[in-house]
């Protein structure tokens, strides 16, 4: 399928040295233009990049009253302003920031903040009651930090805007210590936790300098501008939400509509209207459902189809017609929606020909936290089904070829690769060839031009005991096909005998159930199963198929933990 590029031509975006002359020259460029608008205490509020640039100097210079310049620093909670001026304060401050996932224990939180050495906490006020109620287990930390106080406060109580004041007040007597700090590029500036989907998380350590390659090259990959509206969906932890969902886009001069719940995702959308976004494929699949249980809800499946058909053959021809065939659709999205980048794991190629058809571009992509974490996407001008695009400036790829000649473990070289595993040389060293190339763990192969596809996950691999290897995303990506299951895993478990056989475990969509009892529902998905295997090859169809009526639990970012299923 020829995809059709859309998207205006937009002239390539500067480039940073690093973060604190992106924040500098945001403001120096865009100034009172609203960076972020976000809802809170069901009001809605406006950012500028001046004010991101005033609230990085007067926290970051404020810490140093505290003894905090430099140190490592917590952070947890929502995404909000307060949390990425932090972010940024800390790192272009000589500390290392360590952003955590709110949805972790407290004793969990307390681990990871211990190992990670920080003397400080700044958090959202989702995380009030559980920094007051467990304070006991953060014995090494020195202040807690909330952004949005409330009642409970004692001697290490520091609140934001007590920072923000006082650096205020310090800037405004000639204090210099952020303004004209030097800053190491090279230096360790923060220490990201892998989201745990395999059950082990490490500490990845990220300079600045993979921070602004990984920012930089994504806007030179995408043909965005200051004209851009986004959505912020995913969680501030991650590295692809802070570098491509925050860098990248303020780098642009573009505006950010922080979504205040995934509940409200959808009206977001409709009331905001953005014309990009950026998603993991849960999202993309979510709302593609939506779409379908819409169309179907009034009985239009095949007309729709038909006028797709038309649709597309016309946009081959040059004629575009999509706003017209298809305006209802894309408004439940806002009626702006022209692109979307996607990354964090495959997307079913029938959902990006389906968007495309409707005239929204899904350009799939592939990271990992340990590539800070952009290593390829497809450009707009340039959309490969099934491929994750190729790499970015900055970043090289090959493949480490196995048996078969052609796929292989996914190596990657570039200013984008960490420094290593804090605290973790043993690990570090296991992941890096001795030509300095970092092993991702992920298997695929590139075509003549460079495209890469990700065929599995090495840790995943299902081997048989004929000696033949099986990928369990390639299984689950015909899965997904099947209407009636909401979301699945295939593993390798053993039978009796110890052979392994491979098992699909489905979770059925109930919307597609009403009043329907589980015995019946167990043996349509079954059927579907059957039917499905006929399209693969023996030795990869499904031997046993589970039914479990409860979701996967999955990370903050919508992964499932794989590794929690038996």
């Amino acid at each position: 399928m020829k995809f059709k590029n859309t998207l205006s031509p937009k002239s390539r975006p500067k480039i940073n040295n690093d973060l604190y002359h992106m924040v500098k020259t945001g403001a120096e460029n865009f100034g009172d233009k609203t960076l972020y608008f976000y809802d809170r205490n069901g009001t809605e509020n406006q950012f500028t990049y001046n004010d991101l640039l005033d609230h990085v100097n007067f926290i970051g210079t404020a810490l140093s009253k505290y003894g905090l310049f430099g140190k490592h620093i917590a952070i947890v909670g929502d995404t909000c302003p307060e949390y990425i001026a932090s972010y940024l304060a800390v790192v272009n401050g000589n500390g290392v920031i360590v952003p955590l996932p709110k949805e972790l224990s407290a004793d969990n939180l307390a681990d990871f903040i211990k190992l990670s050495e920080c003397e400080a906490i700044i958090y959202t006020k989702a995380m009030n009651k559980m920094m007051w109620d467990e304070r006991a287990l953060f014995d090494g930390v020195r202040y807690f930090i909330p952004i949005e106080p409330d009642d409970m406060s004692d001697e290490k109580t520091l609140p934001y805007s007590r920072l923000l004041t006082e650096g205020s007040e310090m800037i405004s007597a000639g204090n210099t210590v952020l303004t004209e700090h030097v800053i190491d590029k090279e230096k360790m500036c923060a220490i990201i936790f892998t989201s745990g989907t395999t059950g082990t998380s490490k500490g990845v350590m990220l300079n600045q300098r993979n921070l602004t390659t990984a920012a930089n090259s994504a806007g030179q990959s995408m043909q965005y501008d200051d004209d851009n509206t986004f959505i912020s969906f995913l969680p501030p932890y991650h590295t692809y939400e802070m570098s491509i969902g925050q860098f990248a886009i303020m780098n642009l001069g573009a505006q950010i509509k922080i979504n205040s719940s995934l509940k409200r995702s959808i009206k977001d959308m409709a009331s905001f209207k953005p014309n990009a976004l950026m998603l993991v494929p849960l999202f993309v699949e979510t709302m593609h459902k939506k779409v379908w249980d819409e169309i179907d809800k009034r009985g239009m499946r095949k007309k729709v189809r038909a006028a797709m058909k038309i649709s597309d053959a016309m946009l081959a021809a040059g004629i575009d017609m999509r706003k017209k065939f298809f305006g209802q659709i894309t408004a439940a999205f806002g009626g702006n929606l022209k692109s979307i980048v996607c990354g964090g794991a495959a997307v079913n190629p029938e959902i990006i020909k389906d968007f495309h058809s409707f005239g929204i571009l899904i350009l799939e992509g592939y990271g990992i936290t340990e590539c800070s974490p952009l290593v390829s996407v497809n450009r707009p001008d340039g959309v490969r089904l099934k491929s994750v695009g190729t790499p970015v400036d900055g970043c090289t790829a090959r493949i480490d070829v196995g048996d078969d000649g052609k796929t292989g473990e996914i190596l990657v070289k570039g200013d984008n690769v960490m420094l290593g595993y804090y605290k973790n040389p043993e690990a570090t060293a296991e992941v890096f060839t001795e030509d300095g190339y970092f092993r991702t763990g992920d298997i695929g192969y590139m075509d003549e031009d460079g495209y890469i596809f990700i065929t599995g996950r090495k840790k995943n691999v299902i081997i048989l005991s004929n000696g033949k290897n099986v990928f369990p995303e390639e299984i689950e990506e015909y899965i997904y096909k099947i209407p009636e299951v909401l979301e699945s895993v295939v593993i390798g478990r053993k039978d009796a005998s110890g052979t392994p056989r491979i098992t699909a475990i489905c979770v059925p969509d109930m919307t597609k159930f009403e009043g329907v009892e589980n015995e019946e529902i167990e043996a349509k998905i079954r059927a579907e199963i059957a039917e499905m295997n006929k399209k693969l090859p023996t030795f990869k169809q499904v031997a046993v198929t589970e039914i479990r009526y409860e979701e996967f639990e999955k990370t903050p970012s919508r992964k499932i933990k794989r590794y929690k299923v038996q």
